[in-house]
């Protein structure tokens, strides 16, 4: 059953004394969540397919896997299911789009012809909505990637294709921040790699650091603007070597001043994201946090409320930089319900940031006087506090379902729009 006001608000009067007697500010954790403004990706709602039509391939590492009914098809779709999860989740936030999802009136633009004006519907939307805009050139599913190789491939032409593609998502994304007040995060992926082990591993990254100077000539204002590039471990054709690997791009943003975009799905199962967050900090002004769940590879499964994750957040609030990282999601699951999907991700990625909020500050002065064992034993015994008491407390002050009474009204729209898209 759904939790009741009152007794959602008689529960949060028992935890605001129970962090109180611990040293937590807890009204002041409620303030400083309700600033996080979560990035919702568009492509888990359809399944990464955009509204180009140009019949390539996914490609370049990408699998969905699932046939859950009621897949947006129109951009329509999509923003109408987008809003019905933002309406399901505290606070306010942000969209990331894929310069694959521009709407193009039925003609053939080429991805080296798009504009801002293929991406006006969206910006009106999001300007009306109170949201801000992320965005990324989308260097997959073309024909021009069926090689697995776009800024760093061999032939020139190639790569002048790709380089204006993401010269122009550039100016789009610098447009759409202009016109919303919000500084709008362009990231550039690429899928780039060799399945089985290259013979010259230098060259393709050589082409590739010329090719991102290219893409990144143009200066735009960071009022407005930030540039993001992000690595990856592995992926699917490419295994044995990816050109745009950790290393490289963590060189390339400490050098070109950019901001670093950390996927969690994109290391080693063994690595840990979260211990990497200060290092980065320390050299770069921002970074790019894109929050999945891999599962054993980078699968990109939905974000569940995972010690990884806990540790990804509370890495996040333990830098004290909150204004220097931006967070966005980056997952896509064909196997459940979409709109769910972005509900449960989201919401898990707050509740976890939540969580690091409230996390009592004795523990940090036991490090500091030396007191590990003082420290370890609070960090234990911190698990049991009612942080649970909060969170629900939180949705019930933003206006949006307490528990899981979100998953009704999901339910609901499934049973009254979804199941009539064929």
């Amino acid at each position: 059953m759904p939790a009741k006001p009152r007794s959602v608000t008689a529960s949060f009067r028992l935890a605001h004394e129970r962090y109180a007697t611990w040293g937590v500010d807890v009204d002041r954790a409620l303030a400083v969540l309700a600033q996080f403004s979560v990035s919702l990706h568009c492509w888990q709602g359809d399944d990464v397919g955009g509204f180009e039509h140009l019949g390539a391939p996914l490609g370049g590492g990408l699998a969905v896997t699932g046939n859950h009914p009621g897949q947006a098809r129109t951009p329509t779709e999509l923003r109408a299911d987008l809003a019905k999860a933002l309406a399901l989740i505290p606070g306010r936030h942000r969209v990331n789009l894929h310069a694959m999802y521009g709407e193009f009136g039925g003609q053939k633009v080429d991805r080296d012809e798009i504009e801002v004006a293929h991406f006006k519907e969206w910006l009106a939307w999001a300007k009306a909505a109170g949201l801000g805009l992320d965005f990324n050139p989308t260097c997959f599913a073309h024909p021009q990637a069926v090689t697995g190789f776009t800024l760093s491939h061999r032939d020139s032409g190639v790569r002048n294709f790709w380089i204006e593609h993401c010269r122009r998502a550039r100016v789009i994304g610098a447009a759409l921040g202009q016109a919303l007040g919000t500084p709008c995060v362009t990231n550039v992926w690429i899928p780039d790699g060799f399945k089985d082990t290259p013979a010259d591993r230098l060259a393709p990254r050589e082409r590739l650091v010329t090719a991102l100077d290219e893409v990144f000539k143009q200066p735009l204002p960071d009022k407005y603007h930030r540039d993001a590039v992000e690595p990856k471990l592995f992926g699917l054709g490419a295994e044995s070597y990816t050109v745009g690997a950790h290393e490289f791009y963590l060189g390339y943003a400490i050098t070109r001043r950019k901001l670093l975009c950390l996927d969690a799905g994109h290391f080693h199962p063994t690595e840990s994201v979260a211990d990497k967050i200060s290092s980065v900090l320390l050299y770069l002004p921002e970074i790019l946090l894109h929050v999945s769940r891999g599962v054993r590879w980078d699968s990109d499964h939905v974000v569940t409320f995972t010690d990884e994750l806990q540790a990804l957040a509370r890495e996040v609030i333990a830098t004290g930089h909150l204004d220097r990282i931006h967070l966005g999601l980056d997952y896509f699951d064909a196997s459940l319900n979409r709109v769910a999907a972005w509900v449960i991700g989201t919401r898990n990625l707050l509740r976890a940031l939540l969580l690091a909020l409230l996390e009592p500050p004795a523990i940090r002065t036991a490090e500091l006087t030396g007191d590990y064992t003082t420290r370890l034993a609070l960090q234990e015994e911190a698990r049991s506090l009612p942080f649970g008491a909060v969170w629900d407390y939180y949705c019930t002050r933003q206006n949006v379902p307490v528990g899981g009474a979100w998953l009704a009204e999901v339910k609901r729209y499934e049973r009254d729009v979804l199941a009539n898209r064929r």
